[in-house]
């Protein structure tokens, strides 16, 4: 479980394809802190720590994430959002996420607010998803590469964000661009409330 606070952008340094898995070998500053099975946020993505040597880790992306998610677009050198699974008896600064990314959206547009930036991003709509739970509502809570952030402008198949200039400076969101496409996970509250609804009928 995570918070969506991003603690920093981990480089990726080797990339291993196996099968249909691939294996990602990056560094990051908390590289001696990891211990084996650790589950590590990676773009959104919860992935698990399966070998160490010195300052680099590796975790393994199977295919169902890899349809999911942004991951396999990936290459050496690219920078990824990453965070560590929550202590419990901490403050949750974020909003409750799980590190199980619903699907992919793209940067459709980039506006400056005179020091904050507007990101909007469209994900495909499909009404069977949306009565499960997977949109979006005004000032409710979307998770974007990994980053807690609070909905603006929503649409059928769009949305809004506003980044504050620490955020663009300390995630990758700094490299989005009209065109990237990024991962994204739906508010969980959201879901459950759909689900209860549809049993109820």
């Amino acid at each position: 479980m995570f918070s969506g606070i991003v603690e920093e952008m981990a480089t990726i340094v080797a990339i291993e394809h196996e099968q249909e898995n691939i294996h990602f070998t990056l560094t990051c500053s908390f590289t001696s802190e990891l211990g084996i099975d650790q589950s590590i946020s990676h773009n959104g993505v919860c992935l698990t720590v399966v070998r160490l040597d010195g300052d680099r880790y590796t975790v393994t992306a199977m295919r169902e994430t890899l349809v999911r998610s942004n991951l396999g677009l990936l290459q050496v050198g690219d920078h990824i959002n990453v965070e560590r699974s929550m202590i419990m008896n901490g403050r949750l600064d974020g909003h409750i996420v799980q590190g199980h990314v619903d699907e992919t959206a793209k940067c459709v547009g980039i506006k400056d607010a005179e020091g904050s930036t507007y990101y909007t991003f469209e994900y495909p709509f499909s009404k069977a998803m949306a009565a499960r739970g997977y949109f979006t509502v005004d000032k409710g809570s979307v998770t974007v590469n990994g980053v807690s952030l609070t909905v603006c402008e929503p649409t059928e198949n769009t949305f809004t964000v506003a980044i504050i200039p620490y955020t663009k400076a300390n995630t990758n969101f700094k490299y989005i661009k009209v065109g990237t496409v990024v991962n994204i996970e739906f508010d969980i509250l959201g879901k459950y409330i759909a689900r209860l609804h549809a049993i109820a009928e």
